[in-house]
């Protein structure tokens, strides 16, 4: 039956869970690709047929034209499956580069095919790319935060600072309420923690 293939391809998306990866099933992938070339030749061999018998192709209503129909249709619902299950693979390894980071686990890595990782290397470099554009980095928060201004302890001696709207002298142990992206920096390097509740 043409399409079971195809479905199954399908079917394997819905069946795991949202956001998690299934190792890339190559084997089934080529077998629907490889039905996707025999509509094809099929099709062509009709259409050829019916262009050998002098018969105009978009009105004529024979057995060669509804073949050619079936293998025609059949091919387009195999490329929209292939699609479909690339088009998901895809969205879900642009979520992994948001939530895991520029480096993926060697468990998700295996999962993945060649041109999936050639897309994860490409998608990663142009969003950091336009993060250093921007000079932000869009992965910190991805909650918008409900107060742009943080209480902080800094860790180690800093000294003065200038920041974007004061320069404090940032000593060690001494607590301060700054911006959140003034502190993010010293933060990230462990020179200062976040004070919560």
């Amino acid at each position: 039956m043409y399409g079971r293939r195809a479905c199954q391809l399908v079917k394997e998306l819905s069946d795991r869970d949202a956001g998690q990866l299934t190792a890339f099933n190559r084997d089934l992938f080529d077998q629907v690709i490889k039905e996707c070339s025999a509509h094809h030749l099929e099709l062509q061999s009709l259409m050829r047929i019916i262009q050998e018998g002098g018969l105009d192709i978009q009105t004529t209503r024979n057995a060669d034209h509804f073949g050619a129909a079936i293998h025609h249709l059949a091919l387009i619902r195999n490329k929209r499956c292939l699609m479909a299950y690339v088009y998901n693979r895809t969205g879900t390894i642009q979520s992994l580069r948001w939530k895991v980071g520029p480096v993926l686990p060697q468990e998700i890595q295996e999962k993945l095919n060649y041109s999936e990782e050639e897309y994860f290397k490409n998608y990663s470099a142009a969003l950091e790319s336009y993060m250093s554009e921007l000079e932000l980095d869009l992965t910190v928060d991805m909650v918008p935060p409900k107060d742009p201004y943080i209480q902080v302890r800094v860790l180690d001696d800093i000294g003065d600072v200038l920041l974007s709207d004061q320069s404090p002298n940032l000593a060690r142990h001494s607590m301060h309420f700054l911006k959140r992206t003034d502190a993010e920096q010293f933060i990230s390097q462990g020179l200062m923690e976040e004070l919560t509740g």
